[in-house]
């Protein structure tokens, strides 16, 4: 051994008959004289090269993430804006939706157009593509085939226009150990935009929630839910407010006062979309209707997909 190394030999006994004594006991053993090891000089050893994976694999991996990235970049580039369309806050064109592994399309052929201070309401059975066409609409899949452009711009994921549109999707999820204003104040400053774009105030006096806002969510009925999701969705006062059966669940005076809630954000010039399977419902809240079926769509007086104007009305 070289000077200064250490060498330390532990014994430990497997059989009870040689057991350490039951007192604590401390012992030193020293070794007399130099300590000589067991060489064999006749053999000699060099260091394993690395395997392949080790500096391959990360190669792989930068290749991979680089096409990734191009393909992405390549897919999600959106067309130039339409300034033709500048004022108008939807124009959907063509829309075609199928699930991987569908044997049908879940929207097919859809093309409609929506004005300022309108309320449209899609209405249909459940399954007939209405929540993918919302879906659609805000981004979060995208369609097979046709274009929607909202204020002349298209829609992409993760497009600046969005910020232009609330939405209310399939539920709104909120913490329900927080109050309702706490989860509004959570949910605002998680777009990064300044606290005083949020218009907090004004959103909540069209929701009406009163002072349930300072409750724990957990303590919320299911109509004082939907009401604090809508106001959720209008933080900001969006230009266009995308509503997903936002009555479900509510009983009469509740979706009375959704009803009214719709109508008083669409007065002041804004524009309203709230897709629903009740025709009475739509009838009494909507100025304007598209009609869909089997992922198809029709003006109530003609045959599904069927041409229609521009603006399909009741």
């Amino acid at each position: 051994m070289e000077a200064g190394h250490r060498l330390r030999l532990v014994v430990a006994a497997t059989d009870l008959g040689y057991a350490s004594p039951a007192v604590p006991a401390g012992y030193t053993v020293a070794v007399e004289g130099p300590l000589a090891v067991p060489t064999a000089p006749g053999l000699s050893t060099q260091a394993a090269a690395l395997p392949w994976w080790v500096w391959g694999l990360p190669l792989l991996g930068l290749a991979g993430a680089a096409a990734l990235l191009l393909t992405a970049r390549r897919r999600t580039t959106a067309p130039a804006p339409d300034p033709e369309l500048a004022a108008v806050p939807l124009q959907i064109t063509g829309l075609s939706k199928k699930y991987k592994g569908g044997d049908r399309y879940s929207v097919r052929d859809l093309s409609f157009r929506v004005e300022q201070g309108q309320v449209l309401g899609l209405l249909g059975p459940n399954g007939a593509g209405k929540t993918t066409t919302l879906r659609m609409l805000m981004g979060l899949i995208t369609p097979d085939e046709g274009e929607i452009r909202v204020f002349g711009q298209a829609i992409r994921p993760g497009a600046p226009v969005l910020s232009r549109v609330g939405s209310f999707v399939e539920g709104a999820g909120f913490l329900p150990h927080l109050s309702g204003r706490e989860n509004l104040d959570l949910y605002w400053k998680a777009t990064g935009r300044p606290a005083e774009d949020a218009h907090v105030d004004e959103a909540l006096r069209i929701a009406n929630l009163g002072g349930a806002l300072e409750r724990a969510v957990r303590t919320y009925s299911q109509g004082m839910r939907q009401r604090l999701a809508l106001a959720q969705a209008m933080l900001g006062l969006p230009d266009l407010l995308i509503l997903d059966e936002p009555t479900n669940g509510l009983d009469p005076p509740q979706i009375r006062e959704m009803r009214e809630v719709m109508i008083r954000y669409a007065a002041g010039g804004r524009t309203v979309i709230v897709s629903s399977h009740l025709l009475a419902e739509v009838e009494q809240s909507c100025t304007h209707l598209v009609v869909m079926d089997r992922g198809g769509w029709c003006r109530p007086d003609r045959s599904p997909r069927s041409p229609a104007t521009a603006t399909p009305s009741w």
